[in-house]
Protein backbone atom coordinates (compact mmCIF):
# COMPACT_ATOMS: atom_id res chain seq x y z
CA UNK A 1 0.00 0.00 0.00
CA UNK A 2 2.91 2.34 0.69
CA UNK A 3 4.31 1.49 -2.75
CA UNK A 4 0.89 2.22 -4.25
CA UNK A 5 1.03 5.66 -2.64
CA UNK A 6 -2.29 5.47 -0.82
CA UNK A 7 -3.29 8.65 1.04
CA UNK A 8 -4.15 7.03 4.37
CA UNK A 9 -3.83 3.77 6.27
CA UNK A 10 -6.28 2.69 8.99
CA UNK A 11 -4.75 -0.13 11.02
CA UNK A 12 -6.25 -2.57 13.54
CA UNK A 13 -3.15 -4.43 14.77
CA UNK A 14 -3.23 -7.89 16.32
CA UNK A 15 0.15 -7.11 17.92
CA UNK A 16 0.63 -3.71 19.56
CA UNK A 17 4.37 -3.53 18.76
CA UNK A 18 5.09 -5.31 15.48
CA UNK A 19 3.65 -2.71 13.11
CA UNK A 20 5.53 0.32 14.48
CA UNK A 21 8.37 0.18 11.90
CA UNK A 22 5.90 -0.07 9.01
CA UNK A 23 3.92 2.87 10.40
CA UNK A 24 7.17 4.83 10.40
CA UNK A 25 7.73 3.98 6.71
CA UNK A 26 4.19 5.09 5.90
CA UNK A 27 4.54 8.37 7.75
CA UNK A 28 7.91 9.04 6.06
CA UNK A 29 6.12 8.51 2.74
CA UNK A 30 3.60 11.22 3.65
CA UNK A 31 0.74 8.82 4.37
CA UNK A 32 -1.74 9.60 7.14
CA UNK A 33 -1.86 6.69 9.62
CA UNK A 34 -4.73 6.04 12.02
CA UNK A 35 -4.75 3.22 14.59
CA UNK A 36 -8.12 1.66 15.50
CA UNK A 37 -9.43 -1.00 17.90
CA UNK A 38 -6.20 -2.27 19.50
CA UNK A 39 -3.79 0.51 20.46
CA UNK A 40 -0.22 0.50 19.22
CA UNK A 41 2.40 0.50 21.99
CA UNK A 42 3.39 4.10 22.76
CA UNK A 43 6.96 3.25 23.79
CA UNK A 44 7.55 1.25 20.61
CA UNK A 45 6.19 4.10 18.48
CA UNK A 46 8.42 6.54 20.36
CA UNK A 47 11.44 4.31 19.71
CA UNK A 48 10.93 4.73 15.96
CA UNK A 49 10.19 8.43 16.38
CA UNK A 50 6.49 8.73 15.51
CA UNK A 51 3.10 9.15 17.12
CA UNK A 52 -0.02 7.56 15.62
CA UNK A 53 -3.50 8.76 16.65
CA UNK A 54 -5.73 6.09 18.17
CA UNK A 55 -9.45 5.90 17.46
CA UNK A 56 -11.19 3.38 19.64
CA UNK A 57 -12.65 2.47 23.02
CA UNK A 58 -11.15 2.78 26.48
CA UNK A 59 -10.87 -0.95 27.16
CA UNK A 60 -10.01 -0.42 30.80
CA UNK A 61 -13.16 1.64 31.32
CA UNK A 62 -15.28 -0.98 29.55
CA UNK A 63 -13.88 -3.89 31.54
CA UNK A 64 -14.36 -1.96 34.77
CA UNK A 65 -18.03 -1.43 33.84
CA UNK A 66 -18.51 -5.18 33.46
CA UNK A 67 -16.60 -5.83 36.66
CA UNK A 68 -18.73 -3.38 38.61
CA UNK A 69 -21.88 -5.10 37.34
CA UNK A 70 -20.48 -8.37 38.68
CA UNK A 71 -19.33 -6.77 41.94
CA UNK A 72 -22.96 -6.03 42.82
CA UNK A 73 -23.47 -9.81 43.02
CA UNK A 74 -20.38 -10.54 45.14
CA UNK A 75 -19.49 -10.34 48.80
CA UNK A 76 -16.23 -9.09 50.24
CA UNK A 77 -13.59 -11.84 50.05
CA UNK A 78 -15.34 -13.87 47.36
CA UNK A 79 -12.90 -15.78 45.15
CA UNK A 80 -12.81 -14.86 41.45
CA UNK A 81 -10.62 -15.64 38.44
CA UNK A 82 -9.62 -13.49 35.46
CA UNK A 83 -9.18 -15.01 32.00
CA UNK A 84 -6.86 -12.72 30.07
CA UNK A 85 -6.50 -12.04 26.36
CA UNK A 86 -3.43 -12.41 24.17
CA UNK A 87 -0.11 -11.27 25.70
CA UNK A 88 1.44 -8.20 24.04
CA UNK A 89 -1.98 -6.89 23.00
CA UNK A 90 -2.71 -3.49 24.50
CA UNK A 91 -6.46 -4.10 24.68
CA UNK A 92 -5.88 -7.38 26.55
CA UNK A 93 -3.73 -5.64 29.16
CA UNK A 94 -6.22 -2.79 29.55
CA UNK A 95 -9.17 -5.13 30.00
CA UNK A 96 -7.25 -7.08 32.63
CA UNK A 97 -6.51 -3.84 34.50
CA UNK A 98 -10.16 -2.77 34.33
CA UNK A 99 -11.33 -6.10 35.73
CA UNK A 100 -8.74 -5.86 38.50
CA UNK A 101 -9.89 -2.30 39.28
CA UNK A 102 -13.46 -3.47 39.81
CA UNK A 103 -12.46 -6.45 41.93
CA UNK A 104 -10.17 -4.32 44.08
CA UNK A 105 -13.04 -1.90 44.68
CA UNK A 106 -15.33 -4.81 45.58
CA UNK A 107 -12.65 -6.31 47.84
CA UNK A 108 -12.99 -9.62 46.02
CA UNK A 109 -10.06 -12.06 46.00
CA UNK A 110 -8.50 -12.75 42.59
CA UNK A 111 -7.21 -16.29 43.09
CA UNK A 112 -6.04 -16.80 39.49
CA UNK A 113 -5.32 -14.66 36.42
CA UNK A 114 -4.30 -16.60 33.31
CA UNK A 115 -4.29 -16.07 29.56
CA UNK A 116 -6.43 -18.07 27.14
CA UNK A 117 -5.28 -16.06 24.09
CA UNK A 118 -8.85 -14.95 23.23
CA UNK A 119 -9.75 -18.58 22.37
CA UNK A 120 -12.80 -20.50 23.72
CA UNK A 121 -11.12 -23.93 23.74
CA UNK A 122 -8.15 -22.60 25.70
CA UNK A 123 -10.47 -20.82 28.11
CA UNK A 124 -12.41 -24.03 28.68
CA UNK A 125 -9.21 -25.86 29.66
CA UNK A 126 -7.92 -23.01 31.84
CA UNK A 127 -11.23 -22.60 33.68
CA UNK A 128 -11.54 -26.37 34.19
CA UNK A 129 -8.19 -26.28 35.97
CA UNK A 130 -9.06 -23.22 38.03
CA UNK A 131 -12.33 -24.60 39.37
CA UNK A 132 -10.56 -27.81 40.36
CA UNK A 133 -7.95 -25.84 42.31
CA UNK A 134 -10.46 -23.36 43.74
CA UNK A 135 -13.77 -25.13 44.50
CA UNK A 136 -15.17 -22.01 46.20
CA UNK A 137 -14.81 -19.86 43.08
CA UNK A 138 -17.71 -17.40 42.70
CA UNK A 139 -17.00 -15.76 39.32
CA UNK A 140 -14.96 -15.92 36.11
CA UNK A 141 -14.15 -12.58 34.48
CA UNK A 142 -13.29 -13.04 30.82
CA UNK A 143 -11.54 -10.43 28.69
CA UNK A 144 -13.63 -11.34 25.66
CA UNK A 145 -16.85 -13.18 24.87
CA UNK A 146 -15.19 -16.10 23.08
CA UNK A 147 -13.39 -16.98 26.29
CA UNK A 148 -16.63 -16.51 28.21
CA UNK A 149 -18.16 -19.22 26.00
CA UNK A 150 -15.29 -21.52 26.97
CA UNK A 151 -15.77 -20.66 30.64
CA UNK A 152 -19.47 -21.50 30.45
CA UNK A 153 -18.65 -24.86 28.83
CA UNK A 154 -16.15 -25.72 31.57
CA UNK A 155 -18.57 -24.79 34.32
CA UNK A 156 -21.37 -26.78 32.72
CA UNK A 157 -19.13 -29.86 32.47
CA UNK A 158 -18.20 -29.50 36.13
CA UNK A 159 -21.84 -29.14 37.19
CA UNK A 160 -21.23 -25.57 38.36
CA UNK A 161 -23.10 -23.64 35.70
CA UNK A 162 -25.52 -22.23 38.27
CA UNK A 163 -22.92 -21.60 40.98
CA UNK A 164 -20.27 -19.46 39.26
CA UNK A 165 -20.99 -16.13 37.56
CA UNK A 166 -19.38 -15.33 34.19
CA UNK A 167 -18.84 -12.01 32.45
CA UNK A 168 -17.46 -11.25 28.98
CA UNK A 169 -16.57 -8.40 26.65
CA UNK A 170 -17.58 -7.73 22.98
CA UNK A 171 -21.35 -8.37 22.89
CA UNK A 172 -21.32 -11.17 20.32
CA UNK A 173 -24.64 -12.81 19.43
CA UNK A 174 -23.81 -16.16 21.07
CA UNK A 175 -23.26 -14.43 24.41
CA UNK A 176 -26.50 -12.50 24.07
CA UNK A 177 -28.37 -15.82 23.99
CA UNK A 178 -26.49 -17.08 27.05
CA UNK A 179 -27.30 -13.87 28.93
CA UNK A 180 -31.00 -14.43 28.21
CA UNK A 181 -30.59 -17.95 29.62
CA UNK A 182 -28.83 -16.61 32.74
CA UNK A 183 -25.52 -18.32 31.89
CA UNK A 184 -23.58 -15.06 31.48
CA UNK A 185 -24.20 -11.99 33.61
CA UNK A 186 -23.05 -9.19 31.30
CA UNK A 187 -20.78 -8.12 28.49
CA UNK A 188 -19.52 -4.88 26.96
CA UNK A 189 -20.51 -3.45 23.59
CA UNK A 190 -17.63 -1.43 22.16
CA UNK A 191 -19.55 -0.96 18.89
CA UNK A 192 -17.05 -2.88 16.80
CA UNK A 193 -19.28 -2.41 13.77
CA UNK A 194 -18.57 1.33 13.99
CA UNK A 195 -14.89 1.48 14.98
CA UNK A 196 -13.63 1.10 11.40
CA UNK A 197 -16.08 3.79 10.30
CA UNK A 198 -14.84 6.13 13.04
CA UNK A 199 -11.25 5.47 11.97
CA UNK A 200 -11.91 6.13 8.28
CA UNK A 201 -13.85 9.30 9.06
CA UNK A 202 -10.96 10.51 11.21
CA UNK A 203 -8.43 9.72 8.49
CA UNK A 204 -10.48 11.80 6.05
CA UNK A 205 -10.54 14.66 8.56
CA UNK A 206 -6.74 14.47 8.84
CA UNK A 207 -6.35 14.54 5.07
CA UNK A 208 -8.69 17.51 4.86
CA UNK A 209 -6.80 19.39 7.56
CA UNK A 210 -9.86 19.52 9.81
CA UNK A 211 -8.36 17.55 12.71
CA UNK A 212 -5.12 17.47 14.66
CA UNK A 213 -3.55 14.00 15.06
CA UNK A 214 -4.91 13.33 18.57
CA UNK A 215 -6.56 10.24 20.05
CA UNK A 216 -10.34 9.94 19.77
CA UNK A 217 -12.26 7.83 22.29
CA UNK A 218 -15.28 5.85 21.08
CA UNK A 219 -18.15 4.61 23.29
CA UNK A 220 -18.41 1.50 25.46
CA UNK A 221 -21.72 0.31 26.91
CA UNK A 222 -22.71 -2.31 29.47
CA UNK A 223 -25.04 -5.01 28.12
CA UNK A 224 -27.15 -7.25 30.38
CA UNK A 225 -30.11 -9.55 29.87
CA UNK A 226 -32.36 -6.71 30.98
CA UNK A 227 -30.96 -4.28 28.40
CA UNK A 228 -31.57 -6.85 25.63
CA UNK A 229 -35.32 -6.93 26.30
Amino acid sequence: MIAQRVDALVLAPADSKALAPVCKKARDAGIAVVNIDNKLDAATLASVGIRVPFVGPDNRKGARLAGKCLAAKLREGDEVAIIEGKPNAFNAEQRKLGLQDAMNEAKAKVVSSQTANWMPDQAERVVAGIITQHPNLKAVLCANDNMALGAVAALRSAGKGDQVLVIGYDNISAVQELMKEGRILCTIDQHADRIAVYGIEYALELLDGRAAPADKETPVDLVTAESLK
